[in-house]
């Protein structure tokens, strides 16, 4: 029986060339789901990382020679059913409303893409090798765009981040989170191809989309990965506390969370003592352990140079630190070493707070949609200096938490010297499925800037990468635990690290002419169907 492609899937009138049309709605509304479903299963906790290419050819089919507007209300129909489940763990101790309007702004985002890509249809119908390449590109502009608007953006969810497990990871190394997108993209826009061409009539570029598959998976093979230091090695330590209860009052209980890490500490010097364990040269605190400033409260600073001094190490606390101003706070990780208590020259100030989690942009304004905002009682500072701390055995590369899913806050770390990346975070407000989506971005760092690299949480999941993405010694979630492993000092750049933005600033010229290029044909007839 023979087979019936998307491209020839429409009505055409008896004795004529069929025009070009798009999918009847009845099959491009279904396929808008099915795309946003399939990018969604690419996430963890699923990492189900092939079907990030099949939601990006789905949508691609769903929009094609669509009207702008119509691309747009499809791009949204997928937007919304990835995000909403992706990000429901906003919704767990907040309410509806956060949920519902963070899904909502960040599906806009994927209309927006939905009605390029309908845009960009005559260029694609006159040149369809471009078709991947044109896919590949509006997506790294759609993510772009996302990444750093409004109030700095909110990179979650990029396509890069669905790659853990997937070969085409390595190409962080070369382009960083940009040129992964690009190459997820670019394989979906080569399965639509595969999928739209007629191959009832033989054809010799019938084989470029398979062809072009294999080449994508090849160059991602061939990416070195791994960059690393002359051999030196220090042994490091993740104490992940836990906390008495999930939800946004932990920091309610900050005594029992401060007292849980201390406890943890203490234990694994009786292990050292006791031969049982190596002495850590560093020993790495999460986000919020201490939610008592140990600058200004005594106790909370004597408990935390006690266990300092008993594992005879420095501590790298995540810590919230009042001031500078009245009724302003910073969220801190801040060196606390043994013998000496806090070196506040090794001090990180996060630079990137999360506005209506961390800081209220237009709380009055916000106020009169949702009064969760007044939970945010003092309004986080940023910091102004990346996140490079000497420990004396060696260089840190610290950021907080969201930070990590921001190209810049970390490429900066490690421009600066960085030989380690460290992560810490909080998890107790979400779930585990956020936590997951988290290391994930970790794992796209470790590769993209050739070096070891750890993540830090209060409840989970904690645990170390190495530079090719291989997770080693994560915890489980919503438990105490303690893991020490050797972790080898970085030099060197990697390509990634070396070119910064420009890799993605190419792409988007490239995404910008594709655009434009589209604008012209419009103006021309169109060609019959290829």
């Amino acid at each position: 029986m023979p087979v019936t492609t998307l491209d020839e899937a429409r009505p055409a009138a008896a004795g004529t060339p069929s025009p070009p049309r798009p999918l009847p709605l009845p099959v491009a509304v279904p396929l808008a789901v099915v795309a946003g479903l399939a990018l969604l299963v690419a996430f963890p906790p699923y990492g189900w990382w092939p079907l990030a290419a099949v939601g990006v050819a789905a949508l691609a089919a769903a929009t094609h020679r669509r009207r702008a507007r119509a691309g747009a209300a499809l791009g949204f129909v997928t937007g919304v059913t990835l995000f909403a489940p992706l990000l429901a763990w906003t919704n767990l101790h907040t309410g509806y409303l956060p949920w519902v309007l963070l899904s909502l702004s960040q599906a806009a985002y994927l209309a927006l893409l939905g009605a390029a890509t309908a845009y960009a249809s005559p260029l694609v119908d006159r040149h369809r090798a471009a078709w991947p390449a044109v896919t590949g590109l509006l997506w790294v502009g759609q993510e772009a765009l996302r990444d750093r608007t409004p109030f700095g953006g909110f990179p979650w969810g990029r396509l890069a981040f669905s790659q853990g497990d997937s070969p085409l990871l390595r190409l962080a190394v070369l382009g960083g989170a940009p040129l992964v997108t690009f190459a997820v993209a670019l394989a979906g826009g080569l399965l639509v191809v595969l999928l739209w061409r007629p191959w009832r009539r033989p054809h010799p570029s019938a084989v470029v989309p398979a062809v072009g598959l294999v080449a994508v998976v090849a160059a991602a093979l061939a990416a070195p990965v791994g960059l690393r230091g002359g051999g030196e090695q220090v042994t490091v330590a993740i104490v992940q506390g836990n906390v008495p209860r999930l939800g946004l009052d932990f920091n309610a209980q900050r005594q029992a969370v401060l007292d849980n890490h201390v406890e943890a500490t203490l234990d694994l010097a009786g292990q050292v003592t006791a031969g049982q364990a190596r002495r850590p040269d560093l020993v790495v605190w999460p986000e919020n352990s201490s939610d008592i400033d140990p600058l200004r409260d005594t106790g909370a600073g004597a408990r935390i140079s006690r266990a300092a001094d008993a594992i005879g190490a420095p501590i790298l606390v995540g810590a919230v630190l009042r001031g500078p101003g009245e009724g302003q706070v910073r969220n801190a990780g801040l060196l606390w070493r043994p013998g000496s208590g806090p070196d506040t020259d090794q001090l990180y100030t996060k630079r990137h707070p999360v506005p209506f989690a961390e800081y209220v942009p237009m709380r009055d304004l916000a106020r009169l949609v949702s009064k969760q905002v007044d939970r945010v009682r003092a309004d986080f500072v940023p910091g102004a200096r990346p996140g490079v701390l000497r420990t004396g055995d060696a260089v840190l590369g610290d950021v907080i938490c969201f930070e990590v899913a921001y190209d810049g806050l970390v490429r900066d770390t490690v421009t600066g010297g960085a030989q380690l990346l460290v992560v810490q975070t909080n998890n107790a407000t979400f779930d585990e499925s956020e936590a997951l989506q988290q290391m994930a971005m970790v794992r796209l760092r470790a590769v993209e800037h050739g070096r070891d690299a750890l993540m830090a949480s209060t409840v989970g999941v904690s645990g170390f990468v190495s530079p090719d993405g291989r997770v080693d010694g994560a915890t489980g979630f919503n438990t105490g635990a303690v893991v020490v492993r050797q972790m080898r000092l970085g030099d060197g750049l990697t390509p990634a690290t070396r070119m910064g933005v420009w890799p993605e600033v190419g792409l988007l010229v490239a995404a910008g002419l594709v655009l434009a290029g589209a604008a012209v044909l419009r103006r021309r007839p169109e060609p019959p169907p290829g």
